[in-house]
């Protein structure tokens, strides 16, 4: 069943359209869930909140148009997952562990792994607080930059140039250090 079908079966109320909708979407949006939730919740409160991501969409079926139910659907399980960890006072992470590497098989390889994280890590922390924050918001937590501006209060294109600056200096600063990369 293709995008518009199971906007039409979703907003004439029909379940076959919610499930339609999940089954296509459940992956995806289980991923955003637990790559926020990282282990600070329970295999049950992080399906609720997968749960509630999908409920969301079955009451706001109107809101919701095709070519962008993707988008939507991970704007919701973020801030849905964001919520939850805030309800239960926990808070977000916007250091240490946000940029690890796909782990490997081999030693060599993982040394060498653990050598590119601590080049990342030394040049992102050459960045302010405030632009490392945007960094994190953008590349880890997949915030838009309306997001991040709405967020941090602050004008969207202050938040593309922080952005782009801070690739710059993190390209020097790796370039520096001898990381090569693959662009």
């Amino acid at each position: 069943m293709n995008e518009t079908k199971i906007l039409q079966k979703l907003r004439a109320g029909d379940p076959a359209g919610l499930e339609a909708l999940m089954d296509r979407y459940i992956p995806y949006v289980s991923a955003v869930v637990w790559n926020i939730l990282r282990g600070h919740m329970s295999q049950e409160d992080g399906e609720e909140v997968v749960s509630d991501v999908f409920l969301a969409a079955w009451r706001q079926a109107e809101q919701l148009e095709p070519g962008r139910v993707k988008s939507w659907l991970g704007a919701v399980a973020r801030n849905t997952s964001k919520n939850k960890l805030r309800q239960m006072g926990k808070t977000l992470p916007l250091e240490e562990d946000g940029l690890e590497l796909p782990a490997g098989g081999d030693c060599y390889g993982a040394l060498e792994r653990d050598e590119e994280q601590q080049l990342v890590r030394k040049a992102l922390e050459s960045l302010s607080p405030q632009d490392r924050e945007i960094f994190f918001r953008h590349y880890y937590y997949a915030q838009t930059v309306e997001e991040i501006s709405l967020a941090m209060g602050m004008n969207g294109s202050t938040v593309k140039t922080r952005l782009r600056r801070g690739r710059e200096k993190l390209k020097g600063s790796l370039l520096k250090e001898g990381f090569v990369y693959e662009a």
